[in-house]
């Protein structure tokens, strides 16, 4: 059975067509598109995180809120750019979230995408060592935060501390047990997701990637995920790893949903450059009636060779709408696939 939960990239505008006008308006209606798409039967939210726009930033706030009001959803991260991020902190942080969440944490990481500021890890006090590059940056605090959530104690205890200590080195609290194992890499080429399958993370491939064999993007993403899963037995990991696709996909089930998407949408891949040289490939919109959703899906490798899907949703259009999208894919499309 192929998991399904929805993908929050959390934006917010003025504008009075938006039902998501401020901050407050995107966290509180997040926590309450999670509560509805659980009472629906989804398996996961998750949140997009970006620096320095009108979208979700910080989140483990939002993660540990809607871990107190849902039971049973996972709740994840698609992907914290770990350029910002102070591992030990995080460390900390992560772990009381899972704590309050019951183990339902399932962290997206990465070295995240175009941004809207120059080097905006910088003003968070972080910049690459010399002969690194800000990819190595995220690489080398994802390292860090990788190995704190083992568990084991590596600082030193001080003499006099005001409260006894346990004996030996001190480790992050809280800790959370098991939370490692559900640390996902997000990837956007080959090379990097074979280093997340030796580093022991579970994989996220997107809705766009590097482009580096011109085919269509759903085909270059289930070779990406083929060299994880062979990276992955070569590094003699324990468990099995999970590996998520997010997609676009609308099903029209009624008049309001052809005229949000089924006029002009992007039905196929596109091309194009985001913060460097390298070119991308950005993959179409699914948006059609369930029948016809149905034929399409069953063609794309990379939802195949994946175990969960995530679907990417409107927050602008309101938690009414976004969870009618969810409803409409589990109902009427996801058991023609044979995914639930």
């Amino acid at each position: 059975m192929k998991k399904i939960g929805f993908l929050s990239f959390g934006h917010w505008t003025d504008s009075p067509n938006s039902r998501a006008r401020s901050a407050a308006d995107v966290l509180l209606q997040s926590i309450d598109l999670a509560v509805a798409a659980e009472e629906l039967g989804a398996d996961g939210a998750y949140f997009r995180v970006h620096h320095f726009a009108q979208q979700l930033a910080s989140p483990f706030p939002l993660l540990a809120a809607v871990g107190a009001k849902t039971s049973r959803i996972e709740i994840g991260t698609g992907v914290i750019d770990m350029r910002y991020e102070n591992p030990l902190y995080m460390a900390e942080d992560a772990g009381a979230a899972d704590l309050i969440a019951g183990g339902r944490l399932q962290l997206g990481i990465s070295r995240g995408s175009g941004e809207q500021v120059v080097d905006g890890w910088r003003y968070f006090g972080y910049a690459p060592d010399e002969g690194e590059t800000h990819a190595d940056l995220a690489r080398r605090h994802t390292e860090v935060f990788y190995e704190v959530l083992r568990g084991k104690g590596f600082a030193q205890a001080n003499p006099s501390p005001m409260f006894p200590n346990p004996s030996g080195l001190l480790r992050v609290e809280p800790h959370s047990a098991g939370l490692r194992d559900r640390i996902w890499w997000g990837s956007g080429s080959d090379a990097t997701a074979a280093w997340a399958a030796k580093m022991g993370m579970n994989l996220q491939v997107s809705t766009l990637k590097n482009d580096e064999t011109g085919r269509p993007l759903h085909v270059q993403q289930a070779d990406q995920i083929r060299t994880y899963r062979e990276a992955w037995k070569e590094a003699g990991h324990a468990r099995e790893p999970r590996v998520s696709v997010s997609r676009s996909i609308f099903a029209l089930m009624n008049e309001q949903d052809r005229r949000y998407f089924g006029r002009g949408t992007q039905g196929n891949d596109t091309v194009g450059f985001l913060d460097d040289d390298v070119q991308k490939i950005f993959g179409r919109n699914y948006a059609a009636e369930p029948a016809s959703l149905i034929e399409h899906l069953a063609k794309d490798e990379a939802i195949a060779a994946a175990d969960t899907l995530l679907l990417t949703v409107p927050n602008q259009l309101g938690v009414e709408y976004c969870a009618h999208v969810i409803e409409s894919i589990l109902k009427h499309v996801a058991p023609g696939l044979g995914w639930r």
